[in-house]
């Protein structure tokens, strides 16, 4: 697929820097919601945002899973299509006129619980499939 770079112009992560995502972040949610929804350690043990920052420039898989929790909750912007998925959530593209909206509100328990009902989905759609491999 390739990147239409002008698209990116509409993405709210084109010209945001790490350091003021993971500031928007924390000044809307804290640092009790983003450690819960995250699970980064650097958001659980003495967090702040020079030590996020730095461990979010090393490991190409937490940013990335941060930046679609601040496109997906924080902006709400459409989820990506499955020929987007691959797509790092920075080169995505989304159409003119879509327009971030207000942030999700989250809490710890609204969080938990999502994650719980996730794990759920997950273990009985495991449990049907070794169902279809014994036949």
């Amino acid at each position: 697929m390739t990147i239409d770079r002008e698209g990116l112009q509409n993405n709210p992560l084109h010209g945001l820097g790490l350091e003021q995502m993971v500031t928007e972040l924390v000044e809307h949610y804290g640092w009790d919601i983003l450690d819960t929804a995250m699970r980064f350690n650097c958001f659980h043990t003495n967090p702040s945002i020079k030590s996020s920052v730095k461990y979010l420039r090393k490991s190409d898989w937490a940013r990335e899973k941060l930046e679609a929790f601040y496109l997906s909750r924080f902006k709400r912007m459409p989820r990506p299509t499955e020929e987007e998925k691959g797509i790092p959530p920075r080169m995505r593209t989304f159409a003119d006129g879509i327009e971030p909206r207000e942030p999700m509100k989250l809490t710890v328990d609204s969080i938990l619980d999502s994650q719980a009902k996730a794990a759920s989905a997950y273990k009985a759609a495991k449990a049907r499939n070794r169902g279809k491999q014994r036949r």
